[in-house]
């Protein structure tokens, strides 16, 4: 079995080898920094959940016949598996009726670093990675800004759709603007040449 799997792993490209061990690395790096930095100190999600729901409601608020939506960072407190849970979200009000919670986990950061540690382990010009990489999280922040307001509108207005459009449709949706986004990078990369500089 151990002969099996170190000859599926020689047969395997050099390029595609050096991109699945630098992705693995990244996700490694990415998941210790977050777990024992990030994660308690809120010290990104704060701030970018304060910022997803704020340009939520400035969207609705800006489109014809509606107004009167703010966000306000509150405390909520939910139960899973029987244990209470605290945290810090935006709370959507339309006219001092509350609507919906903007969570840190909707704020689109597990996204965009996946998005980011993909054009980082790709093979490619560091100044194309650095505008791909900015173009890449403004694009993944705007379509989780539209998101975020499909859904406090949804929630409001056509409650039923709510849980199929929030946890499959509008999900699909990012993780293909995501993908597409990829495959613009990718689609000046060519791993024979990038195998034959690593030599």
């Amino acid at each position: 079995m151990i002969i099996k799997l170190k000859a599926l792993i020689h047969d395997i490209p050099v390029p595609i080898r050096l991109f699945l061990g630098k992705a693995l690395l990244f996700f490694i790096t990415w998941k210790i920094i977050y777990g024992l930095f990030l994660y308690d100190s809120k010290l990104i999600d704060h701030p970018l959940t304060i910022h997803v729901g704020e340009a939520s409601v400035q969207l609705l608020n800006s489109m014809p016949s509606m107004s009167g939506y703010t966000s306000i960072r509150e405390i909520k407190n939910s139960t899973y598996d029987g244990e209470v849970n605290t945290q810090e979200a935006s709370k959507i009000y339309h006219n001092e009726k509350a609507i919906v919670y903007i969570v840190d986990r909707c704020n689109g950061l597990e996204l965009i670093v996946l998005y980011i540690g993909f054009i980082v382990c790709m093979p490619s010009n560091f100044w194309r990675k650095v505008l791909y990489i900015i173009i890449g999280v403004i694009v993944l922040d705007i379509t989780n800004i539209l998101r975020c307001a499909g859904l406090i509108y949804l929630q409001e207005y056509f409650l039923a759709y709510f849980e199929f459009i929030h946890l499959y449709l509008l999900k699909a949706s990012m993780y293909t603007i995501t993908f597409l986004i990829w495959m613009l990078f990718s689609r000046k990369i060519h791993l024979k040449n990038e195998a034959i500089q690593i030599r």
